[in-house]
């Protein structure tokens, strides 16, 4: 495979893949042959993240993640970001939103703006996510996510191998894009591995804490993300 990606090396991999049966571990596994240390993990460390960490520690030794964040993320986002680090050896790069930008932004609308319109929204987004998120894949050529189908209908098309040409046709690598939600959720509990405590509040998709609130039985799995919003609207700008 060539160093350059382009779509039809990513029809390649993607025909590889459903020959697989679209196994996660076989996916990553085959990402980190293409692109070796300039793979990144991207963790926000739901439980579909901390599935990925799990999977990409037994293919390789320390393997690279990164995390966003945001400034307003819940306490036991930040607990559970501390657990990982201490429980597998990877190198987690944190990444913080501008702090010029940022004061701007509270200076001139306050705190809480991204309420009033879905502009707003996501103007707090580019600055506390997009921007930041740029800057995480600078030093990479390919990302890993715990992007899956069942997520969203905004997710319903999803490949475990994408261009990403929203982020200079890097490699996007979706190895649970498959995963129902039975088949993560016993992944966790076979493998012992540990999980943010809000997923078990009702919260099966977890964001900043002001724009994230649990869910009700039957609802959406990811109607507690900006729960003001049409779903069609529902996603940040980090996944285009």
């Amino acid at each position: 495979m060539e160093s350059a990606m382009d779509l039809n090396n990513v029809i390649l991999l993607n025909r590889e893949a459903t020959e697989q049966a679209s196994d996660a571990r076989a996916v990553l596994a085959r990402a980190y042959d293409l692109l070796g240390d300039e793979l990144v993990l991207a963790s926000s460390f739901s439980v579909e993240d901390m599935a990925l960490i799990h999977i990409a520690c037994s293919i390789v030794e320390r393997p690279r993640v990164f995390t966003l964040d945001t400034g307003r993320l819940h306490e036991e986002t930040y607990r559970i970001m501390e657990e990982a680090r201490k429980k597998y050896p990877i190198r987690l790069e944190v990444h913080t939103p501008d702090r010029a930008e940022l004061e701007s932004l509270l200076r001139e609308k306050g705190l809480y703006s991204f309420y009033e319109s879905i502009e707003n929204r996501k103007e707090c987004c580019r600055i506390r996510k997009v921007v930041p998120l740029q800057r995480a894949l600078s030093s990479c050529r390919g990302w890993a996510t715990g992007l899956r189908s069942a997520q969203s209908n905004t997710r319903l098309r999803l490949a475990p191998f994408e261009l990403d040409t929203a982020h200079g046709d890097r490699l996007k690598i979706n190895p649970l894009h498959a995963w129902s939600d039975d088949e993560l959720w016993s992944f966790i509990r076979e493998n012992g591995i540990p999980y943010n405590s809000l997923h078990d509040a009702g919260f099966p998709s977890i964001g900043c804490a002001p724009c994230t609130r649990a869910v009700q039985p039957g609802e959406d799995i990811r109607a507690g993300r900006w729960w003001w919003e049409l779903p069609e609207h529902k996603e940040c700008g980090l996944h285009q």
